[in-house]
């Protein structure tokens, strides 16, 4: 169910953002699937061609896969494509992340791209290099797991991003919390915190962030508590380009052993000073 939802929601905002309709030759998705690299690899061969649709602007652009085996390395088709791709961000390319969905004949894939040219380019499309797109269970060249920025974002495009910060636990809802800062995506951070706040000031204040230690408990002793203080190292780089150090706790609460646990951001944002 909420994947349908998902659809129609975006199905709204394909028509709000009218000059980015899909192409007459794109079906129109009955659900967004969340599938395994594994298989999006055999579908999505080299040189294939796809839409990709950027989940918060509702923009549309054309790609095709030029390599890539632990991910897609992919191109934008035209130097329109590539036009529309560079409005996604700003007007500036970056490395952040952005949740997508792939679309393929009448398939909708939840997935995550970068927006950073880098590497070799084969395209007349005013793209110096390529991109790459990640797909549940995607790794980068130099590791054997999937990065966190990318999965957390696969998983807002599917639809099941609360069921995952539901089911976390706290280290790892602190790590997605910090990911969100650095990927500077609000409804991560909301997903995750114990009030609604405007982030777009906060976000925007950091360029980088990074989560370089946290302390840890066993997570079975965790079982009854519903409160808990966790000594966190966090390092960014704000965007005046000064590097600043938090050493400190991270609070977070729940109502019940059963109920998730939620990070209280507003004594985290005055004590670290973000």
């Amino acid at each position: 169910m909420r994947s349908v939802i998902t659809v129609i929601l975006l199905t709204i905002t394909l028509f709000i953002n009218c000059s980015n309709v899909l192409a007459k030759d794109e079906g129109m998705g009955l659900q967004i699937e969340m599938l395994p690299w594994e298989k999006v690899n055999g579908i999505l061969p080299k040189y294939s061609k796809f839409t990709v649709l950027d989940l918060e602007t509702g923009k549309m652009f054309k790609v095709q896969r030029r390599a890539g085996n632990r991910h897609a390395d992919v191109q934008p088709l035209t130097s329109k494509d590539t036009k529309i791709m560079k409005k996604i961000y700003g007007g500036e390319w970056s490395w952040k992340r952005r949740a997508i969905i792939v679309i393929h004949h009448d398939q909708w894939i939840a997935a995550s791209m970068h927006g950073m040219p880098h590497g070799a380019g084969a395209l007349e499309n005013n793209f110096p290099g390529h991109f790459c797109i990640h797909f549940y269970g995607s790794t980068t060249h130099g590791t054997k797991s999937m990065d966190l920025s990318h999965k957390l974002m696969i998983l807002k495009a599917a639809g099941n991003l609360q069921e995952y910060v539901d089911s976390a636990d706290p280290y790892e809802l602190i790590n997605a919390y910090v990911a969100g800062f650095k990927q500077q995506d609000s409804s991560i951070i909301s997903t995750i915190s114990l009030q609604q706040i405007d982030w777009k000031e906060h976000i925007q204040s950091i360029e980088n962030i990074n989560l370089n230690s946290i302390s840890m408990l066993p997570v079975e002793d965790l079982v009854n508590e519903i409160s808990l203080q966790v000594p966190v190292e966090i390092e960014w780089m704000s965007n005046n380009s000064q590097r600043k150090y938090f050493n400190g706790n991270i609070y977070l609460y729940r109502f019940s052993p059963a109920d998730a646990w939620k990070i209280d951001s507003i004594r985290f944002l005055k004590d670290s000073g973000i």
